[in-house]
């Protein structure tokens, strides 16, 4: 079996290349040819920790196999350790077997990033320059990467409630992409930064709104890939409700996306408003933006078609050029 690290992984599958492999297992996805059962979490009340077991297959990408990722928002403070750990482990569609084990950790914010790429190509205005990202941590900068990728930033506000995650935001970019040209600025308050942003991507825990719709611009694009369980939200019901919104799946999104779940809770919107998939704007089914002025929301909670899709990708280049280790389990 194939071992490959995280900096196997970031040396074999740019983010670029990334969003290209989530396009593609998106719209198989909505196509119905890629499975990915809704995810199993278990709680771990005593760590107040979160692991979910993801399983996907995607044919047309020759990828089977399963992700484990654990949330565990205590342990920076408790342990010194970062908040999500995760591996990946793929199996051959011909035989059954265990093919290779991945970090999963540096994947889990790589594929996130190139769904938030994915989107923003797809949903943002094409004149975007600015970008503001709530929530520096993991998944930050993997983000604020993606959206580099697809939209000719200039200026990156960060926003953190962990001054040192900010701080140390700009560093991690630049580790990440090293001919950075975006100017990088801590901000303190949202609330004047807000209005300035053409794309905004939020990656917390939060369980109420992060702003005040009020505040937004017109024809803002959001990533909201923070908020993963009923309970949490980062985006206020207003802009919900007035945003084109689009979802990486439709039963995920309504089993597990508090942003979306309580503004229908509240009948503030229907399911009616839910029934966009990226999948289907990326195969042409559904519509991209359809004006300058319209705010566009992408709201995903993560999908294993994601991962293994990136993940098939790094085992076959590993596999061409040589790199990772074989281990037997015999």
């Amino acid at each position: 079996m194939l071992v490959l690290t995280r900096r196997d992984v970031y040396e074999l599958v740019p983010m670029r290349d990334a969003i290209d492999l989530v396009k593609q297992a998106f719209c198989d996805l909505s196509r119905g040819t890629a499975r990915a059962p809704l995810r199993t979490p278990i709680e771990i009340p005593d760590a107040h920790g979160t692991t979910l077991f993801m399983p996907a297959y995607v044919p047309s990408l020759h990828s089977l196999g399963l992700k484990v990722v654990s949330v565990f928002p205590d342990n920076p403070a408790r342990f010194s350790k970062p908040t999500i750990h995760a591996a990946v482990l793929t199996v051959s569609p011909e035989t059954g077997e265990p093919s290779a084990l991945l970090d999963g950790t540096y994947l889990t914010a790589l594929r996130t990033g190139a769904a938030s790429g994915a989107a923003t190509d797809l949903l943002a205005r094409p004149d975007a320059r600015t970008l503001l990202v709530i929530g520096a941590g993991a998944q930050g900068p993997t983000q604020a990467w993606a959206v580099l990728c697809v939209r000719p930033i200039e200026t990156i506000y960060v926003f953190d409630r962990n001054p040192q995650a900010s701080q140390s935001f700009a560093d991690r970019l630049r580790e990440l992409v090293p001919d950075l040209q975006a100017r990088v600025e801590v901000v303190n308050e949202l609330d004047t930064v807000i209005p300035l942003a053409d794309i905004i991507c939020t990656a917390t825990t939060a369980r109420s709104p992060l702003f005040s719709d009020a505040l937004l611009r017109p024809g803002v694009h959001i990533n909201a890939i923070g908020a993963f369980t009923p309970e949490m939200q980062e985006i206020p019901p207003e802009t919900v409700a007035r945003a084109y919104v689009v979802v990486d799946s439709v039963p995920a999104a309504l089993a597990e996306a508090g942003d979306l779940i309580k503004p229908l809770q509240a009948g503030i919107i229907r399911e009616e408003h839910l029934r966009t998939e990226l999948g289907e704007i990326v195969d042409g089914i559904k519509p991209a933006r359809t004006s300058s002025e319209q705010i566009t929301l992408f709201k995903s909670v993560g999908n294993a078609v994601q991962d293994l899709a990136v993940a098939a990708e790094a085992v076959r280049r590993a596999l061409a050029l040589g790199r990772g280790q074989q281990v037997s389990l015999l």
